[in-house]
C-alpha cells in the first residue's frame, strides 16, 4: 500500500459515509499487515541466512523464541 491509499483510507474516515470509511480502514489495515508480513518474513529469512539464532531475532522482534521458530522454522 503506497502513502496515497493509506491517507485516502484515514481520510475516510472523517467523510460522510462511516461504512465506507470502515471498509477503507479495514481494506487498508489486511493489505498493510500483509505487506509487513511478507517484509517481516524475508527479513527473518536474511537474519538466519546471516547467522542470527532464534533467540536474536525473537528479541528484535520481541516475542518468544518458540513463537517466533514456530512462525518461520522448518520442521
Amino acid at each position: 500500500m503506497d502513502v496515497t491509499g493509506l491517507s485516502t483510507a484515514i481520510a475516510a474516515a472523517d467523510g460522510d459515509d462511516p461504512y465506507r470509511a470502515l471498509r477503507e480502514l479495514h481494506r487498508a489495515r489486511v493489505e498493510l499487515t500483509r505487506e509487513l508480513d511478507r517484509a517481516e518474513a524475508l527479513a527473518v529469512r536474511r537474519a538466519r541466512a546471516q547467522g542470527s539464532s532464534w533467540q536474536l531475532i525473537a528479541l528484535a522482534l520481541e516475542v518468544s523464541k518458540q513463537a517466533v521458530h514456530k512462525k518461520y522454522g522448518r520442521g
